[in-house]
């Protein structure tokens, strides 16, 4: 019988009513005394490493992870990760990029009810995910809905249903039927995982909207290492009356910081040579683009790679170097 590590973080899996709404209360072993079954799935150890609502994870918080994961990586066949679904897809990416090749499974879950509901999620979500950290799923996953979403292009999509995430852009690695994996794609992995420990987490994320403030890109920039600029479409920079957004980021590349074009349309991804717009972005000022990466890999991807170098080139080559089936295409 495998062995798995069962890591808790809190979430909703393990809230409890309290007078202010609900709060994370309960320890990952509380959690499995609810589902007695999952002793006949595999030996269970667990180990409580916050107790959090997920609106207040941060970086560091994802290093304490994948920490976790390093120092006792050996002594266990997989991992089984509790999270609040909240922010749950950018943990998903950012320990895909610190814990990189593992030919383990990682598998992060939660749920949209907690546990003690009569009508809850949280225990087939459960059941479902030490079922497949028993199985030949390596690197990180989400699963959840009796679906596997790859770690690198999960979004939560659904803010009280059921089947919260959708995997963006790239297939499910697998569906769950009846207690059984159906996998349909494999990760890729290596003999063994390499970690990372460093993140710079002076990366910030403006989403543009019709008539957005240029002067709020320019404080934005001013306290940031990188910004990612959620654009509209297939990805562009406005040029309307009283702002200059494209002089802007020129000036900031020039101060060697990292600039983004990315799109809001959650599918298919940016295209920055198609318009006027966005065509000199890329080939005058060579910003980075997304392409068909999810925001939140952008994200945790960059924070990574500015934890590792400064040089303008090697983070151009980092940022397009897939990782985890992060980013497909390429113009």
């Amino acid at each position: 019988m495998k062995k798995i590590l069962m890591i808790g973080t809190g979430g909703t899996i393990a809230s409890e009513v309290t007078q202010d709404g609900l709060a994370p209360e309960l320890t990952s072993q509380q959690l499995l005394e609810h589902i007695p079954a999952i002793s006949e799935i595999c030996e269970v150890e667990c180990i409580q490493l916050m107790n959090l609502d997920s609106t207040n994870i941060t970086p560091n918080h994802w290093r304490l992870m994948a920490r976790c994961l390093r120092d006792h990586y050996a002594a266990y066949d997989g991992f089984v990760i509790t999270h609040g679904t909240d922010t749950m897809a950018y943990t998903a990416a950012a320990l895909s990029y610190l814990v990189q090749g593992s030919p383990k499974p990682i598998i992060l879950t939660g749920a949209q009810r907690p546990i003690g509901f009569d009508s809850t999620d949280s225990k087939i979500n459960l059941t479902d995910s030490f079922r497949c950290a028993t199985e030949d799923l390596p690197g990180v996953s989400i699963v959840f809905n009796n679906k596997v979403i790859l770690g690198t292009r999960a979004r939560k999509t659904h803010s009280k249903s059921f089947q919260a995430f959708s995997s963006i852009n790239y297939p499910l690695l697998g569906v769950l039927r009846d207690g059984c994996l159906m996998r349909y794609i494999r990760q890729d992995c290596g003999a063994a995982p390499i970690f990372y420990d460093l993140l710079d987490t002076k990366v910030s994320l403006l989403k543009l909207i019709p008539g957005t403030d240029g002067e709020l890109l320019n404080y934005v920039l001013q306290r940031s290492d990188a910004v990612i600029i959620e654009s509209f479409g297939v990805g562009g920079l406005p040029s309307y009356e009283g702002t200059d957004f494209y002089s802007s980021v020129c000036a900031a590349m020039e101060q060697g910081k990292t600039v983004v074009l990315t799109t809001q349309v959650q599918n298919e991804g940016s295209d920055l040579l198609v318009y006027n717009v966005g065509h000199s972005l890329k080939e005058r000022l060579g910003v980075l683009e997304a392409y068909d990466m999810t925001t939140e890999a952008v994200v945790a991807k960059l924070m990574w790679i500015l934890g590792q170098t400064r040089d303008r080139r090697e983070i151009e080559r980092m940022f397009y170097m897939p990782v985890a089936h992060d980013i497909l295409w390429r113009a």
